[in-house]
């Protein structure tokens, strides 16, 4: 048989993840609600492409990062807007995006110098993309002025359809002062231009109001984690905005024995037993994709039971504490996180990490099932 171990993609939580944030965004908006991109990169946040696009059929539009993402998208038959957040990267890429209708961030120079040079008009629509302080991708803000009428006049040629503007927000989960910083430093470069807008990631797109107070053309909102089921903050779990776990991965026990008081479990010794106590051994391992940095503590759930990992993660295995489930047996359904488990967020938490490295780390040799 399998080796015991699966990661369920549940598709309606992920619909459901949608259309809560869709319902938040519509109390929130003084006038017309914004549009969505459902960000879909990294695989769909390791759900897998096909099922985030069964998940967010009711998106306005997708986005990514890979071009190859966005072509088995309108395979598949997505229809409506695609959008590559880091937009292209050689000329060659143009073609794909003209023949399979896929939009683009615009950031560097050296994409506009592509675009110029292209001997065909295209009709790519783009959003021109400003750093407001992330300092990663985008124009200065001295230089967005000059990047926009350099799109504004491919657009009058032929080359580019809709031209709109867009940054990203740094600490949209944990410091307003800095996101409203952003938002000023966008509404004055900007400076009125006509054409849509797109600024808020999970957090800002969770902030109640922050979207519908910003005064700009008509608005796209990026969520991206927040669909998946899993919170953008440190202090607010995805449950508190009706949030589901789209992704629950599990596995069984392998194995289960009695460790005497003070010997050691794993690599390392990194445990030892501060009494008699029962050890499971679950078919989960980093090379699966559970982080091997994990402590004794971690939470897992063993039979419905919440318990605890002991010891250090193998490749292909995990310990965990069975006192707490006395029945357990070799064959007992262990959730690692998900439905019926401790929260992805809750592992990351006690991992000193992010639900959003888990999900995308979770590895191809884990079967994944669909509902």
């Amino acid at each position: 048989m399998p080796r015991p171990i699966q990661a369920t993609i549940d598709t309606e939580a992920l619909s459901h993840n949608l259309g809560t944030v869709a319902d938040r965004l519509r109390r929130d908006a003084s006038g017309a609600a914004p549009f969505i991109w459902a960000v879909i990169k990294a695989r769909g946040y390791g759900h897998g492409i096909e099922a985030a696009m069964a998940g967010f059929g009711e998106a306005d539009g997708l986005a990514m990062l890979d071009l190859e993402e966005a072509v088995r998208c309108r395979e598949l038959g997505w229809n409506g807007p695609l959008l590559l957040l880091e937009g292209f990267f050689e000329p060659g890429d143009l073609d794909a995006l003209v023949h399979y209708r896929i939009g683009a961030a615009l950031h560097c120079a050296e994409q506009l110098d592509m675009l110029e040079s292209s001997p065909l008009a295209r009709q790519i629509d783009v959003f021109v993309k400003l750093n407001t302080g992330m300092h990663r991708l985008g124009f200065q803000p001295h230089e967005f002025r000059a990047a926009r009428d350099r799109a504004l006049v491919l657009q009058a040629d032929g080359v580019l359809g809709q031209v709109g503007a867009m940054t990203h927000f740094a600490r949209a989960d944990d410091d307003a002062a800095v996101t409203q910083a952003q938002i000023d430093c966008f509404l004055r470069t900007i400076d009125g231009q006509a054409g849509p807008v797109s600024l808020c990631n999970s957090a800002a797109t969770l902030t109640p109001g922050l979207a519908a107070g910003i005064a700009a053309g008509p608005q796209w909102v990026r969520p991206g984690i927040c669909l998946y089921g899993s919170s953008p903050f440190a202090d607010r779990p995805a449950d508190v905005f009706g949030l589901r776990p789209a992704m629950t991965l599990s596995a069984r026990l392998i194995g289960a024995h009695r460790v005497p008081a003070g010997e050691s479990v794993g690599y390392g010794h990194t445990f030892r037993a501060p009494r008699d106590m029962r050890i499971g051994i679950v078919a989960c391992g980093y090379a699966d994709g559970y982080p091997r940095h994990a402590p004794t503590g971690t939470p897992v759930s063993v039979g419905g039971t919440r318990t605890r990992l002991v010891g250090r993660v193998s490749m292909d295995m995990l310990a965990v504490d069975l006192d707490p489930v006395p029945d357990a047996a070799v064959g007992t359904p262990v959730v690692l996180w998900g439905r019926d488990g401790p929260s992805v967020d809750e592992v990351a938490a006690a991992c000193g990490t992010i639900g959003y490295e888990l999900l995308t780390a979770v590895t191809p040799r884990v079967p994944r099932r669909v509902l």
